[in-house]
């Protein structure tokens, strides 16, 4: 069955929003107080959130990747939990964004585009919501990234300067990378935080994410110019144009394919995009490390739960494709690692192969907070593996991505510890995929058409038919 916290309850659309209201902000704070956050009441937790943009699962030291250092992250890592299977169930930055936040999947918060702003109820059911209610300290820096009208009050929003340049400002005179920009920010908000209050410092990066048709499409900081200029980036086996000719018709000609010819479309292109992808994520990763240290210049580091994800994953160059959206691996597979002063010492380094979800950050927080996790959020705390428990846990998850584009084909479908299953919506007739991980890691074999697949492929079917029932339905 899907989600048992939410699915127990049998909410309808209408009474889920009925329930969700600004009530839940009063009345969740003492509630559902986890032995584990009970314990942590008498000193409430710091809480930093660290989330990249297009960063996938294997742009990681830790995860083995060969060329990629990011010292800072791999140590956060040692010290902390690493997922190695953990996904977005929608792979495009304003959904998965709005899912961080309130812990609930697309077709409940309703966000599947860049305007849409998250509906009352559902912001009151957000991290920054009831830590604010509760009495934490909020700062927010970055790429907001969720509709037009962000409650720049509500989170703390910090202001980047104006400036034409997608990654650089002015600063007093000098030209300034934003990550540089946030980076301060959120340095400063932690070194003059009120010192009687708990913070939630929420650091949005914009990197890895490229600057869409531009001629150099993933800027660097200046001072990671000169990096792995002599590094060869090995080109993935799906590069190869067999992998693009077997797409679906609709998508030879998509966005992402677009984006390739700018990004990837050469073996120059290519090392040259992939150097710079690589340089900033090894900028991030050394703002990461100077955060780090300003924890502990301030004497916060022993009481600061640190949380970092990718907002969803990107493709490079695999199946001639550039950017996500889709329900391959390369496009819903992200880091994330968390860090917990509180955990045992001896689980430090731990490696969790239990699936987890973009929507499973807001209640880690909230259980770690004491705050309660209210009933109407769909993702699960991830904090018993961070203390070295195994809890029982999810065996599948329902992907959509709704977003209406003409070159961006809509999708829905089923990640399962084995399978994919992905349908593609708006043809017709329908268009399905399945693809049996285990023994097809990269997805080569659309086994959709297989007459000995076809009780797996209506297994799955009734999975995604009931998980879509399950969901509430945001109006």
């Amino acid at each position: 069955m899907p989600e048992k916290n939410y699915q127990d309850n049998g909410l309808d659309r209408r009474e889920f929003l009925a329930r969700a209201g600004m009530g839940v902000l009063a009345g969740a704070a003492g509630a559902g107080m986890s032995a584990r956050a009970a314990g942590a009441a008498e000193r409430r937790p710091n809480f930093l959130i660290l989330v990249a943009d297009d960063h996938r699962w294997d742009m990681l030291g830790c995860a083995g990747h060969p060329v990629l250092k990011t010292p800072h992250l791999d140590r956060l890592a040692s010290e902390g939990t690493r997922f190695a299977n953990a996904f977005v169930a929608t792979p495009i930055c304003c959904t998965s964004r709005a899912s961080i936040l309130t812990g609930l999947h697309a077709r409940t918060h309703g966000v599947h585009d860049f305007s849409t702003d998250l509906s009352p109820e559902c912001l009151a059911l957000s991290y920054p919501a009831r830590l604010s209610a509760a009495g934490w300290h909020m700062g927010f820096f970055g790429k907001h990234g969720v509709g037009s009208h962000p409650p720049k009050e509500l989170l703390g929003l910090a202001e980047l300067p104006p400036g034409k340049e997608a990654f650089f400002r002015e600063v007093n005179g000098e030209r300034r990378h934003v990550t540089r920009i946030i980076t301060d920010q959120a340095a400063e908000f932690i070194r003059s935080r009120p010192k009687d209050q708990p913070f939630c410092a929420s650091v949005s990066f914009e990197v890895p994410h490229a600057d869409d048709y531009a001629r150099r499409p993933y800027p660097p900081e200046p001072e990671y110019e000169s990096m792995y200029s002599d590094a060869i980036i090995p080109v993935p086996k799906q590069a190869d144009d067999r992998y693009y000719e077997a797409l679906p018709g609709f998508l030879k000609d998509s966005e992402g394919r677009r984006r390739w010819g700018s990004r990837f479309c050469t073996p120059l292109f290519y090392q040259e995009s992939m150097r710079d992808v690589c340089r900033m994520i090894t900028g991030m990763d050394a703002a990461i490390g100077r955060l780090r240290g300003v924890l502990e210049e301030t004497g916060a580091a022993d009481n600061t739960v640190i949380l970092f994800m990718g907002d969803n994953g990107a493709f490079y160059g695999e199946r001639g494709l550039s950017d996500k959206w889709y329900a391959y691996e390369e496009s819903i597979r992200v880091p994330l690692i968390a860090y917990d002063p509180a955990a045992p010492a001896a689980h430090g380094g731990a490696v969790v192969d239990a699936m987890a979800l973009n929507t499973d950050l807001a209640p880690t927080i909230f259980d770690r907070a004491g705050i309660g996790i209210p009933k109407e959020t769909q993702g699960r705390s991830l904090l018993p593996w961070l203390h070295g428990e195994t809890p029982a846990w999810r065996t599948d998850w329902y992907f959509e991505h709704l977003f209406k584009h003409p070159l961006i084909p809509r999708s829905e479908g089923i990640r399962d510890e084995h399978w994919t299953y992905i349908r593609w919506i708006d043809q017709k007739p329908l268009v399905e995929e399945l693809y049996d991980l285990r023994n097809d890691p990269h997805e080569e074999h659309n086994l959709a058409g297989e007459a000995a697949q076809a009780e797996q492929l209506e297994r799955l079917r009734a999975r995604w038919s009931e998980w879509r029932r399950t969901l509430p339905e945001h109006s």
